[in-house]
């Protein structure tokens, strides 16, 4: 069975979104090991938590193959490209991006679904 550049495309979502939540859990974790971080590690959790729904969002809307489905897709993956650069940066942050990267470059390949010529 091969797979099309969308159906890698949503795969690749769903598995960043995964991603997420297993950090956001992990983050959720760490307040019992560090109380006196407590603010912080419920906020990153809070951060991933909502950018895992927003991945999930756009791979439901990758589905309907929609003009704007495309661009918020992008804009996202944008985002989260851009905001991890600018954070205290290690080997986790470092395959996150690329992950990302590798998300964006095969939804960008698979432009011709969503945009008309």
């Amino acid at each position: 069975m091969k797979l099309s550049t969308f159906q890698l495309t949503r795969y690749l979502f769903l598995f960043t979104a995964a991603v997420l939540a297993a950090f956001g859990a992990g983050s959720l974790l760490r307040i019992s090991a560090n109380p006196d971080r407590t603010f912080l590690y419920a906020f990153y959790a809070l951060a991933m938590f909502g950018d895992a729904i927003a991945i999930v969002f756009c791979a439901w809307l990758l589905s309907k193959r929609m003009k704007f489905a495309f661009h918020v897709s992008v804009l996202i993956l944008a985002l989260n490209i851009f905001l991890t650069v600018f954070d205290q940066f290690g080997l986790v942050d470092l395959l996150f991006v690329l992950l990302n990267f590798a998300a964006l470059i095969v939804l960008l390949a698979a432009r011709k679904e969503f945009l008309p010529a």
